[in-house]
């Protein structure tokens, strides 16, 4: 072997090793930004302030979180009934039945990612109940009490959200109408939702934030709040989450139900939002097919929008509400 052969095939060796190395970082950092994302367990750097921080590319607003830790300590001390189902593939499913006497409705409410029943819809669940609105607060699958390693991101949430619509009907007798509510990811999966064939009495989803599809969601969290290129981790990503959850983060997505849905839909997002960013709603909103609405609050952060606009949001759902039961 000549020199100039050897050196060729020395730089091309060298070239290899570093592109191997380059695809085993990769694939590390992917699957740490995968275990953060669906697996139960929080990670340390997820825990810190700073951490949520990065990931949600806004600081916590002192206000807000004492708004919603005062409303979650009094949606927790409101009687209700710890309840169960069994999920279509085996998971014990835990939710929180809160009955009003001579109710108007029901209203099925799923809450956000890394979040809870009681700081999500803590706020706001005086007027639920004022608004004689008896509500099924879920505990989604991989969170709080409910079963599950991973979380779904829609995919799978959106099964969970049909088996609690039956249970409410099996409660009461199926004679109410239903609502789907959700914020952020509980958007996302009451959207999902949407595109299953759902019960008749199901008259409306009120949507809160919620994003186009996990990879949609992905991509712009990496790229725009962690500011590291998506375009290198999304076969991993793809990959992973098939290994978690046995679909790809392609396997379905917000836009495909609203194209098939054909329950009346309240789109709401606030226009700061910088972890799913309102050209999602937009998105959202566009591609269903069914009745729908828009509320846009001006200068609200993610899943700020009642907090912000309470008087206009209640307004709003309450006219929604109206119009719908009428028909």
């Amino acid at each position: 072997m000549n020199r100039l052969t050897r050196n060729i095939l020395t730089g091309a060796g060298s070239v290899v090793v570093a592109v191997g190395a380059a695809a085993v970082v990769s694939y590390t950092i992917t699957r740490k930004l995968l275990a953060i994302a669906m697996d139960r367990d929080i990670p340390d750097r997820l825990s810190a302030s700073k951490g949520r921080e990065r990931l949600t590319g806004s600081p916590e607003i002192t206000e807000f979180v004492g708004a919603v830790s005062e409303g979650a300590g009094s949606l927790a001390s409101r009687d209700q009934e710890t309840v169960t189902i069994e999920s279509h593939d085996g998971l014990r499913l835990v939710g929180h039945w809160v009955p009003r006497k001579k109710p108007k409705r029901v209203i099925v409410a799923m809450h956000g990612w890394r979040s809870t029943w009681k700081q999500d819809f803590g706020a706001i669940s005086d007027f639920w109940y004022d608004s004689g609105c008896s509500v099924l607060y879920a505990e989604q699958r991989g969170q709080g009490e409910s079963g599950g390693k991973y979380m779904g991101f829609g995919m799978l949430e959106r099964y969970d959200a049909l088996g609690w619509i039956n249970w409410v009907n099996e409660k009461t007798g199926g004679r109410l109408p239903i609502y789907l509510c959700g914020v952020s990811m509980g958007a996302t999966t009451v959207l999902m939702a949407a595109g299953l064939e759902l019960p008749d009495n199901v008259k409306g989803i009120i949507a809160d934030c919620g994003f186009t599809s996990p990879q949609a969601i992905w991509k712009h969290v990496i790229e725009k709040n962690l500011h590291l290129p998506y375009r290198i981790h999304a076969a991993a990503a793809s990959d992973l989450c098939k290994k978690r959850i046995n679909m790809s983060s392609k396997a379905y997505s917000t836009v495909d139900a609203m194209k098939q849905c054909a329950v009346p839909v309240l789109f709401i997002h606030g226009s700061d939002d910088k972890f799913v960013p309102i050209d999602m709603t937009y998105e959202n909103y566009k591609a269903c097919s069914a009745e729908k609405q828009l509320l846009v609050v001006p200068g609200a952060g993610h899943a700020m929008s009642y907090f912000i606009e309470k008087e206009k949001y209640e307004k709003t759902v309450t006219d929604f509400w109206n119009c719908l039961e009428r028909q």
